[in-house]
C-alpha cells in the first residue's frame, strides 16, 4: 500500500473515533485512549512509518490530549517485561556470534540424521535447544536454522522447480512449521510471549511464569513437534527417503568449525545457568528480568559481548519502544475502563455457550483471523487483549483463557507465506508454490487445534488449570 495512503487511514481513524459519540457506560478518557491505540495497531499493520515512530508519535498524543499523564507515559519504559524482551534479543546475538547454536544443530545433525523424517527432528531438537535463548523466530528460525536447510537441499541436488521434491519442499516446510510450535513453548522464545503474558497479568490479574508457561505448554508442544512433521512426510513426501550424506555434511562443517572455543563454552555455560534460575525462580523469587540482567553482565565481563554489540543490536532497542507502548496503552485502557466495560459486552453475548466452546473459539478466531496479518506481532497488540476475556466471560479459568489464546498468537504464522517473518524466507528460496503452501498451512492449523486445544486441555485437566 502506498505510504500516503496508509498514514491518511491511520490518522483517519483516530479523527473518526474520537469524534464519535461517546458509548454509554465509558469515560471520554477511556474512548481516546481506545482512538489512539487502533490508530498505532493500524500503523503497525499499514506501517505508514516504521512501528517505533508510530508508537512514539502515539505516546506524545496521549500526552498531549491528557488522556495520560507525561509522568506516566514515560513508565512505558520502566518495565520489567519490555527490559526481558530487550536482554533477550542481546542473548540471542551472544548465541549467535559465538556459533554456539550452529554447532548444537550440526552435532545434533549428525547424531540423528541418516533418513528425511529424523533430518527433520534432528533440527526440530535443536530448534527447541536453542528456543529459550532467542526470542526472535526470524533470528532463530530465519538466521540460524535456515542457511543450514538451504546447505542440506542443495547438498541432495534438490532445487526449486523439477527437483523442489527430492528433499527441498519437505524440508524447507516441515522447519518452517516447527518453529512456531518451539515459540510457543518457551516465554522467551517469541518477542511476543512476554508480551501475552503481561497483558494476562493486567486485565485478568493471571500471573505467567517462565516455567508456569514452559509447563503448560510442553506436553502438547512435543506432540505437536512430533506430529507436524511425520504428517507432513505423508501428505507431502520427498521423494529422497535415506540422508547418509547429511551426517556426512555435518561431520564435514564440525571439523572445520573446530573444538569448541572459550567464548561457546563461557555462552553455554551462562545459558544452561539462565534456564536453571528461570526454571526455579518461583522459589528463588528472582525477577525473571533480573535473571537475564546478570547473564548479559557474565557476558560483557568474560568479552563475549562487547558493550558495542549491545548499543548495535537494533532491533532490541526498536522494540523497546513499540512495545513499551503497546503495554502502557493497554494497561490504561484497563485501569480507565474501557477493557472491563468490552468484557462485560462479551459476557452477555456469551450467556449460554459453554466454556469449552468459547476456549475453542477464542483460540480459532485468533488463529483464523491471522490471514489479515503480517505481523505476529501486530496481531497481538490488536486482538490479544480482547480476546482473553471471550473464556473468561463463559465461565472458564482465567490462566486457561490467557494461555489458549498465548498459543495461538505463536502458531497462527503457519497459515500463509507472508504471515511472520521467518515466512517470506521460507517461500521464498522458491521450493513450494504459494498455492500449496497455503494448503498445507490450513492443513497443519487444523493438526494445531487437536492438538492445542484437545491433547492441551488433557493436559491442563491433569494438571488442575480446569
Amino acid at each position: 500500500m502506498n505510504k500516503k495512503i496508509a498514514a491518511l487511514l491511520t490518522v483517519g481513524l483516530v479523527i473518526a473515533l474520537w469524534f464519535i459519540p461517546v458509548p454509554a457506560g465509558l469515560k471520554p478518557q477511556a474512548w481516546h485512549l481506545f482512538s489512539i491505540f487502533m490508530g498505532t495497531v493500524v500503523g503497525f499493520i499499514l506501517q505508514p512509518i516504521e512501528a517505533g515512530s508510530v508508537a512514539l508519535i502515539a505516546m506524545v498524543m496521549v500526552a498531549l490530549t491528557n488522556t495520560i499523564k507525561f509522568t506516566e507515559v514515560l513508565t512505558a519504559f520502566s518495565g520489567s517485561t519490555v527490559w526481558l524482551i530487550v536482554s533477550a534479543f542481546i542473548l540471542a546475538r551472544a548465541f549467535i556470534i559465538t556459533g554456539l547454536g550452529k554447532r548444537i544443530a550440526y552435532l545434533v545433525m549428525r547424531s540423528f540424521g541418516d533418513s528425511s523424517l529424523k533430518l527433520v527432528y534432528s533440527l526440530v531438537i535443536s530448534d527447541v535447544i536453542i528456543g529459550p535463548a532467542i526470542p526472535s523466530n526470524s533470528a532463530r528460525s530465519g538466521g540460524l536454522v535456515f542457511p543450514i536447510v538451504a546447505s542440506l537441499c542443495q547438498a541432495f541436488d534438490s532445487h526449486p522447480g523439477t527437483s523442489s521434491r527430492r528433499i527441498g519442499a519437505f524440508l524447507m516446510t516441515s522447519v518452517f512449521h516447527i518453529d512456531f510450535v518451539v515459540s510457543a513453548m518457551f516465554l522467551t522464545a517469541m518477542v511476543g510471549n512476554p508480551i501475552a503474558a503481561e497483558l494476562a497479568k493486567k486485565i485478568l490479574n493471571v500471573d505467567i511464569t517462565w516455567m508456569s508457561w514452559f509447563i503448560a505448554a510442553v506436553v502438547p508442544g512435543v506432540v505437536a513437534l512430533i506430529a507436524i512433521p511425520y504428517v507432513l512426510y505423508k501428505i507431502y513426501p520427498p521423494e529422497i527417503k535415506n540422508t547418509p550424506e547429511a551426517k556426512e555434511m555435518a561431520n564435514k562443517v564440525l571439523q572445520e568449525m573446530g573444538p569448541i572455543s572459550k567464548g561457546e563454552k563461557i555462552m553455554l555455560a551462562v545459558f544452561i545457568g539462565l534456564l536453571v534460575l528461570w526454571a526455579t525462580a518461583e522459589f528463588t523469587k528472582l525477577n525473571g528480568t533480573l535473571i537475564a540482567f546478570m547473564g548479559l553482565c557474565v557476558l560483557l565481563m568474560t568479552k563475549v559481548l562487547t558493550w558495542d554489540h549491545v548499543i548495535k543490536e537494533t532491533k532490541a532497542w526498536d522494540t523497546l519502544v513499540w512495545v513499551g507502548s503497546v503495554i502502557l496503552m493497554s494497561d490504561y485502557l484497563n485501569k480507565t475502563g474501557f477493557i472491563p466495560w468490552f468484557a462485560k459486552i462479551l459476557e452477555n453475548q456469551m450467556v449460554g455457550v459453554s466454556m469449552i466452546t468459547a476456549i475453542v473459539l477464542s483460540f480459532a478466531i485468533y488463529l483464523y483471523s491471522h490471514y489479515f496479518f503480517a505481523s505476529m506481532s501486530a496481531h497481538i497488540t490488536s486482538m490479544y487483549g480482547a480476546l482473553i476475556t471471550l473464556g473468561v466471560a463463559a465461565g472458564a479459568p482465567p490462566f486457561i483463557s490467557a494461555f489458549v489464546v498465548a498459543m495461538a498468537s505463536n502458531i497462527c504464522g503457519c497459515l500463509t507465506h507472508f504471515g511472520s517473518g521467518p515466512s517470506p524466507v521460507y517461500f521464498g528460496a522458491g521450493y513450494v508454490d504459494q498455492k500449496t503452501w497455503w494448503k498445507l498451512g490450513f492443513v497443519v492449523s487444523i493438526l494445531h487445534i487437536i492438538i492445542w486445544v484437545g491433547v492441551g486441555g488433557v493436559w491442563w485437566k491433569i494438571l488442575g488449570y480446569w
